[in-house]
């Protein structure tokens, strides 16, 4: 049985807790809870619990007496429970109500192919549950979920080396760290001959995170768990007084969530100088400050919506700082469809940070992935293969070589004169009308209708001229 064919069978099990009301997303909670336990069995690991709430605590239990320990060992393990027992189990509760569904539950993952999970990795059986769930549209889970294939090219084109520090300040299941962290492994053959302190440094320091809502985090401490890493993954905002631990950065590889915060609030930390309600401008603030300013090689990654590129007033000026303390060398416009939010568009902005703090960014070339791409969705998967040419123009010694329609370059002092709008590097799109083929509509309508409104006040004004002379002439 293979990875897929397990992860498939444990989400069948949510059908059994249907009846109890519990959505996608808690299910999945609700079965870290339960694996947690399973897998540090099967991993020989279950001296971080005490003896009587282990694996066979569950196993050998049935009915009533099953679910009253359940409910006792999720209190005591989030209240008593130490380093990352406590940090899975914080503030833990069932939302099963029904003694038979729980008892159905552990005997089924109890009866899975452990040999084979354990032979392709539980970390990999993990993740997969959590796509499952990013890909179900009702849990919302996979509202903003960033593709794995995303994910690796991102990863692929900042290039993480051993003794570097990486960071996620948005970490969500902690996919891009995770990533980051396979891909230094299998550059550096597992590890193997590497000094001891290395890789304890690459295990337990190399990558951290910072992630606001609880029920997430517990799902990324799980996730780096069941990796082989002892990460640290702070509870909390990152544009709150908490993000200003996080600095001196490597290497930054997130996808912020989209929107404004709540209420239009501001953030609460005092060290970002541009203060606005638009969360991805404080993250982009907080990125690009988060690095290290002192190598001349710390680098971002940052998936971010079309607005922060075009946005006036303090977006404008937030970009003009990004630009002269760091060189924004690539921008990716992405396709449409690869989140599922209706019609987000979004980029991924690659930058360096400058060991000066000014002129950093000489020009800009961006790659066009959205006028005429393919639709993405379940029917046609996004893949690594997509992002080939725009990898190999990327990675170009020559990029003004690079023959590609999809690759363009504005030097700093064209888009300076363009207000330091960044919504460039699409080509025309021949099946849209010049109106649509306009980088922001709305915007340039509004344009559009104030110069007609001026044009009518000229036309009002001549005919009052007019008729002024048709009633001299008649005098």
């Amino acid at each position: 049985m293979n990875t897929q064919e397990i992860v498939q069978k444990l989400w069948n099990l949510c059908n059994v807790l249907r009846d109890d009301g519990i959505t996608y997303h808690q299910y999945v909670t609700e079965l870290t809870y339960i694996l947690f336990l399973k897998m540090l069995d099967e991993t020989g690991n279950d001296d971080q619990i005490p003896e009587e709430y282990r694996w066979s605590s569950l196993s050998l239990k049935h009915g009533m007496e099953l679910y009253t320990h359940y409910r006792t060992l999720l209190n005591d393990l989030g209240n008593k429970g130490k380093g990352l027992v406590g940090s899975i189990y914080a503030n833990a509760s069932t939302n099963i109500t029904t003694p038979a569904n729980l008892e159905k539950i552990i005997k089924s993952i109890d009866a899975l192919d452990w040999y084979s999970a354990r032979h392709e990795g539980l970390g990999d059986l993990y993740e997969g549950l959590l796509e499952k769930n990013a890909n179900e549209k009702k849990s919302g889970a996979g509202q903003y979920f960033t593709p794995r294939p995303l994910i690796n090219v991102m990863v692929k084109l900042l290039d993480p080396q051993v003794g570097e520090k990486c960071n996620d300040p948005a970490a969500g299941t902690f996919g891009f760290m995770i990533a980051a962290s396979q891909y230094v492994k299998s550059k550096n053959n597992d590890y193997y001959g590497l000094e001891t302190s290395k890789v304890q440094f690459q295990l337990n320091e190399a990558f951290t995170g910072c992630e606001l809502v609880p029920e997430t985090q517990r799902l990324a401490l799980m996730n780096a768990m069941l990796h082989g890493l002892k990460s640290e993954i702070l509870l909390g905002d990152s544009l709150s007084s908490l993000g200003q631990q996080m600095k001196n950065m490597d290497v930054i590889l997130t996808n912020p969530p989209f929107g404004t915060k709540k209420g239009g609030e501001r953030p609460t930390r005092d060290d970002l100088p541009f203060v606005t309600s638009n969360k991805q401008l404080n993250f982009l603030q907080h990125i690009y400050r988060a690095l290290n300013p002192r190598t001349g090689t710390a680098r971002a990654a940052v998936v971010l919506p079309d607005n922060v590129l075009f946005q006036d007033g303090d977006g404008q000026r937030i970009r003009a700082d990004l630009m002269e303390k760091c060189n924004l060398h690539t921008i990716l416009r992405l396709p449409v469809g690869i989140f599922y939010a209706q019609g987000v568009k979004t980029n991924v902005l690659f930058f360096n940070c400058g060991i000066n703090d000014e002129g950093n960014t000489k020009a800009v070339w961006f790659y066009d992935m959205r006028t005429n791409m393919d639709s993405f969705g379940k029917r046609n998967l996004l893949t690594e293969a997509y992002f080939d040419a725009f990898v190999s123009a990327f990675q170009s010694e020559n990029r003004d070589q690079v023959r590609d329609e999809r690759w363009s370059m504005y030097t700093r002092e064209q888009i300076r004169e363009k207000g330091d709008n960044l919504d460039i590097g699409l080509m025309v799109d021949e099946s849209l009308s010049a109106f649509d083929n306009l980088p922001h509509p709305i915007d340039s309508a509004r344009q559009a209708i104030i110069k007609l409104e001026e044009v009518l006040h000229l036309l009002n004004e001549i005919v009052e001229d007019l008729k002024v002379v048709e009633v001299g002439n008649d005098d």
